[in-house]
C-alpha cells in the first residue's frame, strides 16, 4: 500500500486526505495540535457530493513522519515555504504535488526535496466545517504534469492521477500542465482580486454583463488580458477562464481572498495577478488592469498596519461640541 503525506488539511487538503485514505496509508501534517488529536480520534469525515468517514494518522512534527512514496501540499502559496522546509526530505525517494493557487509554488518545493515535483492544478471547491468534517461541493478533475526543471517523468505523475482516481477523486495527467495551470491561474487571478476587493463572494454579479456597470464586464476584461498575456509567452490555455467563471458564479462561494481580507491575513497575490503582471513585464505586453488589482491588494495589506507618524492624533469632539 502507498503511504501519502498532506500537507495542509484545509477544505481542499481534507477532500485529498479522506479520499486518498480509501487506497493508501494517510498521514496529515497540520499546524495545530488540538487538529491533529481531533483528526486521530475522529477520523475525517466527507459529506455532499461524497459522503464516507475514514481513519488517518495526523501529527504537528515533521519528525513523527515516516517516509512516503507521494506528498500533496495544500496549504495556501504563502505557507509553503515553511510547510515543505522541515519535510521535504521524506519524499526524496517519492513525489510531491504542489496544489496551490497561481504560479511559483513548485519552485519552492523543489527547492527542499530531491523527489520529483509535480504541477497540480484543482477547481475543485469545498466548505470545512470543522477539523474532522468537510463537505465537497464541486466535482472537477486535478490536473497533473510534469515540473520540467525537474525532469519529472510523465509515469510518475501517471501514477499519481491513478491513485487520486483510485480513491473517487476525478485527475488527468497532462504532458504539459502549463496549459491548464494558467486555465485556472487567469480564472482564479481574476475572480480572487475583484472578489476582495468588493466583498462579494463568487456570485452571479460576476458573470453579469447586461449594464454599463456589471461587475462581470470587468471581470472579462481581466480573463481577456490574461489570455493574452499567456499568449504573448507561448502558452495554449487548457479550458476556458471565462467559462470557469460562469460556472463558479453559480456557487456563492466565497474565495480564499475573500477570508483572508475579511480577517486581515496575508494574501496569495503575489502569486495571482502579481505573477500575471510580472510574466507580462518580462514578455514586454501590457497588463494593466491585473497590475492595478496586484498593487490595490497590496495597498489594501499595506493600510492593515499603517500609521502615520507625522499626524497629531486629534482627539472626537463630543455630540455638540465646537
Amino acid at each position: 500500500m502507498k503511504r501519502v503525506c498532506i500537507i495542509g488539511c484545509g477544505a481542499i487538503g481534507s477532500l485529498y486526505a479522506a479520499h486518498l485514505a480509501r487506497v493508501a496509508e494517510v498521514w496529515a501534517l497540520v499546524r495545530r495540535k488540538d487538529h491533529a488529536d481531533a483528526l486521530n480520534r475522529e477520523g475525517l469525515r466527507v459529506s455532499g457530493t461524497h459522503n464516507f468517514c475514514v481513519e488517518l494518522k495526523a501529527t504537528t512534527d515533521p519528525e513523527d513522519l515516516p517516509d512516503c512514496d507521494l506528498a500533496i501540499v495544500a496549504t495556501k502559496a504563502t505557507q509553503v515555504e515553511e510547510s515543505i522546509a522541515g519535510v521535504g526530505k521524506r519524499f526524496d525517494g517519492g513525489a510531491v504535488i504542489s496544489a496551490q493557487n497561481g504560479l511559483g509554488s513548485e519552485e519552492i518545493i523543489a527547492a527542499h526535496t530531491r523527489g520529483y515535483v509535480i504541477r497540480g492544478t484543482t477547481f475543485m471547491s469545498a466548505t470545512r466545517h470543522s477539523d474532522t468534517h468537510v463537505q465537497y461541493e464541486l466535482n472537477t478533475a486535478t490536473w497533473l504534469g510534469p515540473f520540467e526543471p525537474g525532469h519529472t517523468p510523465f509515469s510518475v505523475v501517471k501514477e499519481a492521477a491513478d491513485l487520486i482516481v483510485a480513491g473517487g477523486l476525478k485527475a488527468e495527467a497532462l504532458e504539459d500542465a502549463r496549459p491548464a495551470q494558467w486555465s485556472k491561474l487567469i480564472f482564479n487571478a481574476s475572480v480572487n482580486g475583484v472578489s476582495a476587493l468588493t466583498g462579494l463572494p463568487h456570485s452571479p454579479h460576476f458573470a453579469a454583463e447586461e449594464d454599463f456597470s456589471d461587475l462581470g464586464c470587468l471581470l472579462h476584461s481581466l480573463i481577456k488580458e490574461g489570455k493574452e498575456v499567456a499568449a504573448a509567452i507561448g502558452v495554449q490555455l487548457h479550458e476556458d477562464p471565462w467559462a470557469m467563471n460562469k460556472i463558479g458564479a453559480m456557487t456563492n462561494h466565497p474565495p480564499s481572498m475573500l477570508y483572508d481580507v475579511r480577517h486581515q491575513l496575508p494574501t496569495e497575490i503575489d502569486f495571482l495577478s502579481g505573477a500575471i503582471a510580472r510574466a507580462a513585464q518580462h514578455a514586454g505586453v501590457d497588463a494593466p488592469l491585473h497590475t492595478a488589482i496586484y498593487r490595490l491588494i497590496k495597498g489594501k495589506q499595506a493600510g492593515w498596519t499603517y500609521q502615520d507618524e507625522n499626524r497629531p492624533v486629534v482627539a472626537h469632539l463630543e455630540a455638540g461640541g465646537h
